[in-house]
């Protein structure tokens, strides 16, 4: 989780600041923004209930990470979250579905890949994380071939496994390098158009730095792109350099910090 926390913190500057340079700086102005807070949220809805469900318990687990997500928000109202978000987490009154394609869905799953035994576990809860705020197909596929990636990183499969399981379940396609998209590539948070991109930028990478600099330059929705490059990063090379760990952790607040040890401890082992 840290390596999706950490993408997010590094990428935060230039989501508004857009780079299309690989050895971009860190910046001091970066921060945690809604990425890491929603994905403590599901750490934490994890934690609260850990038991496997079958497809037919999807509703009930849903409303579980659906009050995480609100919960989050009202600790951090203010760290970027997306206007339709934004709304449905202020109602108190109701628990309506929002249909976003936004790729709100896919940022957050990280911690449901390292927490089950099975993809197809992986993948009811990957849907029930989604049908609240994200009640889309685009959006619930791109969770769910997020969290499948994670999974298959921390059970040690190869890249080009990865790759061809994401392709044939999910149908992205994922042989363009992340050279060749730079150049037109462009600010756009609809998961169609920023998830495969996010996952080239993982498979395209030779260490976690690497994954995180390939996301963040090019130059679109860079915190996104980078917690999930880097979330299945982390899990793929399961090590994070000393000094991205040092430039991120003084950014983080204690709280986010705290629920994803927890996680690590109980959940990962």
């Amino acid at each position: 989780m840290f390596g999706a926390i950490f993408g997010d913190i590094i990428g935060s500057y230039y989501e508004t600041h857009c780079t299309k340079d690989y050895n971009f700086e860190f910046h001091r102005e970066s921060t945690f923004t809604d990425d890491s807070i929603l994905t403590a949220a599901t750490c934490r809805a994890i934690l609260f209930n850990p038991q496997l469900i079958s497809i037919f318990d999807i509703k009930k687990r849903a409303l579980e990470y659906a009050v995480q997500y609100k919960q989050y928000y009202s600790y951090f109202p203010y760290a970027g979250f997306g206007v339709m978000f934004s709304k449905w987490a202020k109602d108190k009154e109701c628990m309506t579905r929002q249909h976003s394609y936004g790729n709100g869905g896919a940022m957050r799953v990280v911690p449901i890949g390292y927490a089950y035994p099975s993809l197809k576990q992986t993948c009811i809860q990957a849907k029930a994380s989604c049908l609240y705020t994200h009640h889309s197909r685009s959006a619930i596929r791109g969770a769910q071939a997020v969290a499948s990636a994670v999974w298959l990183a921390n059970h040690q499969s190869s890249k080009q496994q990865i790759k061809n399981y994401i392709e044939k379940n999910f149908h992205y396609s994922l042989n363009t390098s992340i050279a060749s998209l730079r150049s037109d590539y462009v600010f756009d948070s609809s998961t169609d158009y920023s998830v495969p991109p996010a996952i080239i930028a993982f498979l395209d990478s030779h260490n976690y730095e690497s994954a995180v600099r390939n996301a963040v330059s090019l130059g679109g929705d860079a915190d996104t792109l980078a917690c999930i490059a880097g979330g299945i990063a982390e899990a793929f090379y399961r090590e994070i350099p000393e000094h991205i760990k040092n430039f991120c952790s003084n950014r983080l607040d204690y709280s986010i910090r705290s629920v994803v040890k927890e996680f690590y401890q109980l959940i990962i082992k």
